[in-house]
């Protein structure tokens, strides 16, 4: 069957990967939403605040495997509160050592990305720590930074982004790589790129337009809009969107509650699903049928599919064991 994927994969049309992965500094620009004008604050990876107190390279990002009834969801936790989750060197090793973990750990049947800092998901690239770079340093950075996000897209279990804070730029394209997205009302969404005379470079051009569709795309990126969650939700950049709570979690917790709904499921099937779906969004109807069917023969010969066969029988939950 790996034989039949791999010649498969030549139906595969040649994705164009976006270059970069940026964050604005502090700067204000102008932003129209349904007819309203507001200001527009990116955040800087410069000045943290003398209040905040050192923190443990170690302790900038976590992976927790959740236990219980909640067994089978990991928490990925960007926590670089210094610096609003600008993606370091440090950040980002975290990142993808936090992957490969997920990548061969079957235990695992779905992901949640959040950010643990107040008001931000993710300031996109850290530009403070890329000024001390050579430029050889700032090419291999930008290419292993361009790998993190390509790494995430492809985890082969399914991903949801919990949107409890500002996402603009390259915060959202980092976003944009996960299977579904949550956001709370007051999040700050866009790719903001052009007010900036640059394009989104992590992604967000290719992205956004197989989420949206390219109209769509185009009006977000030419009028570099910022929405909140609910003008997300509409514009359907998020999938679901919760009213903000004093806790500022109400995304995380609306990512939860979507995760413990695909937690029941088939392990093997949900990852059959997002690699077809993923293959078959690159190509013609024609060849994107057959992915699936290259697909589903992987789980025909499951114990699961067996499993769910006879709960059914038995008017029973089924009790999958990824294999």
């Amino acid at each position: 069957m790996a034989a039949t994927i791999q010649c498969l994969g030549s139906l595969r049309s040649i994705s164009s990967i976006a270059c970069g992965f940026r964050t604005a500094c502090t700067i204000m620009c102008q932003s129209r939403a349904t007819n309203r004008s507001r200001s527009i604050y990116y955040f800087s990876t410069s000045a943290p605040s003398s209040q905040q107190q050192e923190q443990s390279p170690d302790d900038e990002f976590s992976l927790s495997l959740l236990d219980g009834a909640k067994e089978g969801i990991a928490v990925m936790s960007m926590r670089r509160f210094r610096y609003k989750n600008a993606m370091g060197k440090n950040l980002i090793q975290k990142f993808l050592d936090s992957m490969e973990e997920v990548k061969f750990n079957n235990k695992i049947r779905v992901v949640v990305l959040r950010s643990e800092v107040p008001g931000v998901f993710c300031a996109g690239a850290d530009l403070k720590e890329r000024l001390k770079m050579s430029p050889q340093e700032v090419g291999a950075f930008l290419s292993k930074l361009r790998l993190s996000v390509t790494e995430f897209h492809n985890l082969p279990v399914p991903t949801i982004a919990a949107l409890d804070g500002s996402a603009l730029g390259g915060g959202l394209e980092l976003a944009l790589a996960c299977d579904l997205r949550t956001a709370a009302s007051n999040a700050k969404i866009g790719l903001v790129e052009t007010g900036l005379a640059i394009i989104p470079g992590g992604g967000g051009t290719q992205r956004l337009p197989r989420i949206v569709g390219p109209s769509k795309a185009k009006e977000l990126i030419f009028t570099s809009r910022v929405m909140d969650g609910w003008q997300a939700l509409e514009m359907g950049v998020v999938n679901h969107c919760a009213e903000q709570n004093d806790a500022g979690d109400a995304a995380y917790l609306q990512a939860m509650k979507l995760a413990e709904e695909i937690l029941p499921n088939g392990p093997v099937a949900l990852r059959m699903a997002k690699a077809a779906i993923n293959r078959g969004v690159e190509v013609e109807l024609e060849s994107g049928m057959r992915f699936e069917e290259a697909y589903y023969a992987q789980v025909i010969p499951t114990k699961d599919r067996m499993e769910g066969l006879l709960a059914f029988k038995e008017k029973r939950k089924p009790k999958y064991q990824g294999h």
